[in-house]
């Protein structure tokens, strides 16, 4: 079988796929290193469950996972030239995309400083004030390595809920870990009375694929609806790829959920336009800042960011009970995940307006080094 559960109650007579005019278009995402051989089949949002099982079974490897979201329904296969061709040729096909190579980018440094920031409208105090609701009654959603669920400074709230990268429902590499304690530890999170959920898309190397990252995206959008958060649900994805349509579609399904989905924009010091999913436009974008109030020399930038957050040299958990400090956007998205479950606890703006909300509660103009046409906002809770 190459069904997921969602799509096993078929009938046995399946409807052949009618053919098109013109084939849908295979995407290679530019720069990225590509997987041989696999590809990520986008099916359009009409197709119906027979058609997308006939698909699945048109082909002869397993699928390597299958989307049935809202909006993003597909699969991501192993397929020989013949297979590829025949897929571009079925009508209820969207797009194609090959399979490439998603992975986070943090490096080691020493401080910390980042919470102070948000509640300071100066920089350089060591004081977080925030309402104590702290984000009580919604849940956040780790998309990234894992979460060391044990570690004292969750208090109990985190859990690992799936696995898309290896069978190890751990945290080996502490990327999600430290990104699940800036949103909602006792001490360095945001949001300090959170759910945390951990969703592994990638493994100890800090790798994983493209397929498998849309699968954990997939699985979050569906998933959301059945947890206790009466508050509301963010998401956190502290990675990121060469731009990914794919993967683009996916992070659209999640918002589209009624989700609010924060994002990094990337450590290549280039316009975050270029990579996935910071390059949708529906999610909310994160660039990172410094202790000195600068746009960080690595971070992305361009009009797609949407809020500046601190990134460099940020202390939070680590696996083991440790802590550690380290930079990245992917250390300022989760300051915006974290922002974000504060503020849907304390009821202060819809999901779908929370990106818009919190460029408004921004500080404006007090960051440098922020180059014409990027957003000089630099996150803020409303306490400083």
């Amino acid at each position: 079988m190459r069904t997921t559960t969602a799509l096993a109650l078929l009938p046995l007579a399946l409807a052949a796929p009618s053919k098109r005019a013109v084939p849908a278009p295979v995407i290679k995402p530019r720069g990225a290193q590509l997987v041989e051989g696999k590809y990520i089949v986008k099916m359009k949002a009409e197709a119906n469950a027979e058609s997308i099982q006939s698909s699945i079974q048109s082909v002869s490897s397993d699928a390597d996972f299958v989307y049935n979201s809202n909006k993003f329904k597909g699969f991501a296969s192993s397929l020989s030239a013949e297979e590829l061709e025949a897929l571009q040729n079925n009508d209820d096909v969207d797009f194609i995309e090959q399979d490439a190579i998603v992975t986070i980018k943090a490096t080691q440094q020493n401080a910390d400083w980042g919470l102070a920031r948000l509640s300071n409208s100066e920089p350089g105090s060591t004081t977080y004030t925030y309402d104590d609701s702290a984000g009580t009654g919604t849940c956040a959603y780790v998309i990234d390595t894992g979460i060391d669920v044990t570690h004292e400074e969750f208090e109990g709230r985190a859990k690992f809920l799936q696995n898309f990268a290896d069978s190890d429902d751990t945290d080996g590499n502490g990327h999600g870990t430290h990104v699940a304690g800036t949103i909602g530890s006792k001490t360095y999170g945001v949001a300090k009375k959170t759910s945390l959920f951990a969703v592994k898309v990638l493994d100890a190397s800090g790798s994983g694929t493209n397929s498998g990252v849309i699968a954990g995206m997939d699985f979050v959008a569906q998933d959301a609806g059945g947890q206790d958060c009466p508050k509301g649900v963010v998401v956190n994805m502290s990675l990121g790829g060469s731009k990914s349509t794919a993967v683009n579609s996916a992070a659209a399904s999640i918002v589209d959920a009624g989700l609010f989905l924060a994002v990094a924009a990337g450590n290549e010091a280039a316009d975050a336009s270029t990579s996935s999913p910071a390059s949708e436009e529906s999610a909310c974008t994160v660039g990172a800042t410094t202790i000195d109030d600068e746009l960080a020399s690595y971070s992305n930038f361009g009009d797609i960011v949407d809020i500046l957050a601190p990134g460099t040299d940020i202390e939070s958990t680590w696996p083991g009970g440790e802590t550690n400090t380290i930079s990245g956007t992917s250390m300022a998205s989760p300051h915006i995940a974290g922002l974000g479950a504060y503020y849907l606890g304390l009821d202060a703006s819809p999901v779908a307006q929370l990106c818009d909300y919190i460029g408004q509660t921004a500080l404006s103009g007090v960051l440098s080094d922020v180059p014409s046409g990027t957003a000089n906002l630099l996150a803020n809770n409303g306490e400083s």
